[in-house]
């Protein structure tokens, strides 16, 4: 693959190719000559070197088009594309459940249905988190979100579904992404840009508290890395005169290198003798040698006109950020400000509004509501004689009676209710006479029938179905066919908001009236029916409640609060000066290469480990969690807690302190780094002193405390893991992923990054393709210590008179070790005796897990006999 170099260019406009890549606002006719499949060409090359196309995913556009969609945008482009999405996923959710309700026994089309399924949410979630970004209305953002929520943990949902089914964590959608014509990009799930924004000052606040305790504490990490060296004066003097003599000298030799040239040529002319020169020899020798080299520059930038027209190379200052990006960055900002604005005025609409119907309809509600109960209490006086119970404040009082309906209708369902149960009990009364003893021969039908059902695949119910078709039905009410042409600034729509409030106002209104009618009701019993309540009845209730109050007192003695009398932010200054809690580094998920309402409903994972060999990126990924997420993040490494908090006791109050800060704090990530060290077979000679092992019996019981409205990750990274005590190691992770080195592709564009990031400039003399080749079997780490060492001060400074050559790398790489294949297949044998890797391998081979669990507790069961007879 061919080589480029980022540096700037000449350009020339009549070259039509070169021109077309660049993406000129005019149309430009091509040549007489031109093929149209070159201008097709063209097109392609532009898409593949366009910035914006590799940012956002989508189809490349030329400059003047970036610009118009920079502008500020017409409401009506997202709105369209709003009610675009919200279509598709109509259509999605009834075509889920027909595809789903019967079960299945090909595997094969299970994938396929789950993987289209996951596919297209995945693609409506990119439109939507788009949408929700760009859209000004508070109102459509809080029914956008209630549905992005929805999309979010259904994805989680099927993901779940796919990696039980195949029993992997990685899976291939090629093929369907080619019926579907999407591009593997379209794939990507980006992280929801409102993770960040909507607690920027919360994670700016926390930031700064963070760099201030380790400032006082003089732990400051921005201070320690550039330390300042003291010289003497006297010294200093001495550095600046060796370097003017050596200045001197320099020009010296050079000086005396042309008097040295200038007299060996006047020797020459000398012994030669004097000949006649020719003026027309000597002019065309001239001509020669600058026709020569007019060719070559001539040639060598056709060349390079070709490659950026093939699309092997970039267009000229492509890296440099255009004005159309920096013109979308202002736009952004500019509607953040907007959106900030009517998320405000919406808030003080809120109040204001519900103040203002509480003076204009406050009394009417109140007299309708009054009215409307007395009916229900003649009605039910004149059909069974008695009045009725007034229900509870606990039950909801009249609400429970007149949700939605008249007083007919409340009526007319108490006569239904009393009807039905007097239909069940004659029923029960005949089954039970009638209910024949099952045969042996029954059973064990119904047990076979069973098991087949059981061979069936089914899908399992999910919990964010219910949500995003409510949040669908609420769109198909409200916004599918609003008019909105009076609100051309998308500002909020008091009508929306005054539906909302009267009926706020109605249950604020009602606990008011149902006191009132509660005794009123009691005035009438005593008065027509002369009836009594019994205390004794009271007396019974109250008693019960003392009996629930004291189960729930015996429930919280279990969990004890150590830390009772301390703030969180005493015990947060306290993890930060012992090096518990750390600050992340800013890094992105893209360098690689929740949200709390899904969190509480989606499949629950509470502990991840990452395994692969070392400088694969395993700490960068636990860094990028905390930049992505906003999380805090706490180490409980075996090296970090070595001497601190010595005891039982001391163990127990650093965890009940780790976890109290990560709850009320959340959302928190717990790493846990060479965590094979807390699960050792044997520990080491050398490491005995640090105590290890010391967490191994307490994270079990940490994962059980956590609860599904935790936000809190713990995460544990390990290089060895078959040093590690296999089922304790298993229990304690639910989540292994195996974190593979670069490959050939992964390499070239790490090779590109990094030598950029670190100020290396590329060119033609740097063969990228082959640095990817030869460093086969090497990692992320080993290419940042390599660009690192060969790019200091200096190397960078000589760049524009000697260009980096991929020679200078290799001679650096060649004193490391890679990642042997043996290292590789040990990581893979290992993996495969975890639980997913011993029921992936009994499904290849064409078991079942049923079976192994069989042969597992035969091996027990006679273990124990054994044991016995000894």
């Amino acid at each position: 693959m061919g080589q480029y170099s980022g540096a700037s260019q000449p350009q020339q406009s009549h070259h039509h190719p070169k021109a077309l890549v660049e993406g000129h606002t005019q149309p430009l006719l091509p040549r007489q000559g031109v093929d149209k499949r070159v201008i097709l060409v063209c097109s392609l090359a532009s898409s593949l070197f366009n910035p914006l196309t590799q940012l956002t995913g989508m189809r490349a556009e030329s400059p003047a088009g970036a610009f118009h969609r920079a502008q500020p945008p017409r409401p009506q482009m997202y709105n369209k594309m709003w009610h675009q999405t919200q279509e598709a996923l109509g259509a999605l959710l009834d075509k889920e459940p027909q595809k789903m309700v019967e079960p299945q026994r090909n595997q094969v089309f299970i994938f396929q249905t789950l993987a289209t399924f996951y596919i297209k949410y995945v693609q409506i979630f990119r439109n939507l988190e788009n949408v929700y970004d760009q859209i000004v209305h508070p109102q459509k953002r809080i029914l956008i979100r209630k549905v992005l929520d929805g999309v979010m943990g259904r994805i989680l949902e099927l993901k779940n579904e796919m990696v039980e089914l195949e029993l992997t964590e990685f899976h291939y959608f090629d093929d369907i992404l080619q019926d579907l014509k999407l591009a593997p990009q379209q794939l990507d799930i980006p992280i929801p840009k409102y993770f960040l924004k909507e607690k920027l000052e919360v994670i700016k606040g926390r930031e700064k508290i963070l760099a201030q305790i380790l400032a006082d504490s003089g732990i400051d990490t921005s201070e320690m890395k550039f330390p300042v060296k003291s010289m003497p004066f006297d010294q200093a003097v001495k550095l600046i005169q060796i370097a003017e003599r050596a200045r001197q000298g320099r020009l010296r030799a050079l000086f005396m290198k042309q008097i040295y040239l200038q007299e060996y040529r006047a020797k020459q002319s000398k012994t030669l003798g004097k000949k006649v020169t020719d003026a027309w020899a000597a002019a065309l020798c001239i001509q020669k040698v600058w026709r020569r080299f007019h060719q070559c520059k001539k040639t060598e930038k056709l060349r390079e006109e070709e490659m950026i027209f093939l699309g092997m190379n970039p267009p000229p200052l492509f890296n440099e950020v255009s004005a159309t990006v920096i013109q979308a960055e202002k736009v952004d900002r500019l509607r953040n400000e907007v959106q900030m604005k009517h998320e405000e005025d919406y808030r003080e609409a809120l109040v204001t509004i519900k103040n203002d119907l509480k003076l204009i309809e406050g009394l009417d509600i109140k007299e309708n509501l009054q009215d409307q109960i007395r009916h229900w209490f003649i009605e039910c006086r004149n059909l069974t004689g008695t009045f009725p119970d007034y229900p509870d404040i606990e039950e909801g009082g009249s609400a429970i009676i007149f949700s939605n309906k008249t007083v007919q209708q409340v009526i007319e369902d108490i006569i239904a209710n009393q009807e039905e149960e007097e239909k069940n009990e004659k029923k029960k009364k005949k089954k039970k006479e009638k209910q024949p003893k099952k045969t042996k021969r029954q059973k064990k039908g119904t047990k076979e029938k069973n098991k087949e059902e059981d061979e069936k695949w089914k899908m399992s119910p999910s919990l964010f179905l219910p949500a995003m078709k409510e949040g669908c039905n609420a769109y198909k009410e409200i916004w599918m066919n609003k008019d909105e042409s009076w609100n051309f600034s998308q500002d909020f729509d008091p009508e929306l908001i005054k539906e909302e409030k009267r009926k706020e106002l109605e249950s604020e209104i009602r606990v008011q009236v149902d006191e009132l009618m509660r005794q009123e009701l009691k005035n009438l019993k005593l008065a027509v029916d002369r009836e009594r309540e019994h205390p004794a009845k009271v007396g019974k209730k109250k008693k019960k409640k003392g009996k629930k109050g004291k189960k729930k007192e015996k429930k919280t003695k279990k969990d004890k609060d150590l830390t009772a009398d301390r703030t969180i932010e005493s015990l947060y200054k306290e993890l930060v000066e012992e090096g518990l809690l750390i600050q992340a580094l800013k890094v992105n998920l893209s360098d690689y290469i929740g949200s709390a309402a899904v969190h509480e409903k989606a499949p629950l994972v509470k502990s991840l480990l990452l395994a692969g060999p070392s400088g694969v990126g395993k700490k960068m990924l636990v860094h990028a969690i905390c930049t992505e997420t906003g999380a805090n993040l706490f180490n409980l490494s075996s090296s970090n807690i070595a001497g601190k908090y010595p005891g039982k006791n001391g163990l127990q109050m650093m965890l009940h302190a780790v976890f109290k800060v990560a709850r009320q704090l959340q959302p928190s990530v717990v790493w846990i780094e060479d965590t094979e060290k807390t699960f050792y077979k044997k520990v080491p000679n050398a490491e005995k002193t640090n105590e290890p092992k010391r967490l191994k019996r307490h994270l079990l019981q940490i994962l059980k405390l956590l609860k599904p409205d935790d936000r809190i990750l713990i995460v544990g990274t390990t290089r060895r893991p078959f040093d590690a005590e296999l089922q304790p190691f298993c229990r304690v992770y639910q989540k292994i992923i195996l974190v593979p080195r670069p490959d050939y592709a992964s390499r070239y564009v790490l090779w590109k990054q990094i030598i950029e990031r670190n100020g290396g400039v590329l060119t033609s003399a740097l063969n990228v393709s082959c640095l990817a080749k030869v460093t086969d079997g090497f990692t992320q780490g080993h290419i940042v210590k390599v660009v690192k060492a060969v790019l200091t001060d200096q190397r960078i400074r000589r760049q524009i008179h000697k260009p980096l050559t991929a020679v200078e790398f290799i001679t650096a790489i060649t004193s490391m070790d890679p990642v042997y294949k043996e290292e590789e297949e040990s990581f893979k044998n290992w993996y495969a005796k975890t639980p997913l890797g011993k029921k992936r391998a009994l499904a290849i081979t064409g078991g079942s897990t049923e079976k192994a669990k069989d042969k597992g507790k035969r091996k027990e069961k006679k273990e124990k006999r054994a044991k016995k007879k000894k």
